[in-house]
């Protein structure tokens, strides 16, 4: 057999690379791996929330929320009142993330340099009056509080205490001393009414509507109301700030804000 010419020797040798190359290019196999060099790494860490008492329900359902969307990080809240939690954190307790009732304790963690981020207002909340249910001390307003009998408010140093008396000051109402109870947080204040302790009590919205048909629930007029801005922000101390900060952007965006919403707060 004579031996095929250079040429066409050649021209094989370039059919087959470019049969090689076309079986090589094109789409892939359906079952190839590919990775996504731009994919944001998981949030990993621990995270321990300092919290407003009056944000319990709301917060426990996005911290629950929260961790089975971010499930590398675990999420501990510690709820009280604003106040104390504040004087805690600057005494060095343990905190990642503050969420208050009241701009003012907020503000002496920033006077401290004890936040990493400026302080965002997340929700808002109004005061309202309770009493047991059915209203058996017939109280209208504010003013009924003088005469009703036993009278719940939180302690001066809650936010609460302190919204509670501006309240009852726009009011001109005097509450005789011997017929007030303090609690040290509104869930305290509260229980006093739902456990029979007090008469009545003025509270938060959101806590009278979490209470539900324990109590009934007396509106307190714009004139003579309070609206609380509730403060967010991250600490310098906190041991995990990418988790921080991402519960702090969750409780910020839509996820945490119809969580509030459904809770009674207002939003900014």
């Amino acid at each position: 057999m004579r031996p095929l010419p250079t040429r066409l020797l050649a021209a094989g040798a370039v059919t087959a690379a470019l049969v090689v190359a076309g079986c090589s290019s094109g789409t892939s196999s359906p079952n190839a791996t590919t990775t996504d060099a731009t994919t944001t790494p998981a949030v990993t860490g621990a995270v321990t929330v300092s919290a407003a008492a009056s944000l319990t329900e709301a917060f426990t359902t996005i911290k629950d929320d929260f961790t089975a969307a971010e499930q590398g990080v675990t999420v501990t809240i510690n709820f009280g009142s604003s106040g104390q939690l504040a004087t805690q954190i600057r005494a060095g307790a343990p905190a990642d993330v503050a969420a208050f009732a009241d701009e003012a304790p907020m503000a002496t963690l920033s006077d401290s340099d004890l936040l990493a981020t400026p302080p965002k207002v997340f929700a808002l909340n109004r005061l309202v009056v309770v009493t047991k249910p059915g209203n058996p001390g017939k109280v209208r307003s504010l003013k009924d509080l003088a005469t009703v009998g036993t009278v719940a408010l939180c302690a001066e140093t809650a936010p609460c205490g302190r919204f509670a008396g501006q309240a009852l000051q726009k009011a001109e109402v005097t509450i005789p001393p011997t017929s007030i109870t303090r609690g040290p947080d509104v869930k305290a204040t509260l229980t006093a009414v739902t456990e029979g302790d007090a008469d009545a009590a003025v509270v938060y919205l959101t806590d009278a509507r979490a209470a539900g048909a324990k109590v009934t629930t007396v509106e307190v007029p714009d004139s003579e109301n309070v609206v609380a801005g509730y403060p967010i922000a991250v600490t310098r101390a906190a041991g995990s700030p990418s988790a921080a900060r991402a519960f702090e952007e969750y409780v910020l965006g839509p996820e945490g804000r119809a969580v509030l919403r459904r809770a009674g707060f207002g939003l900014p």
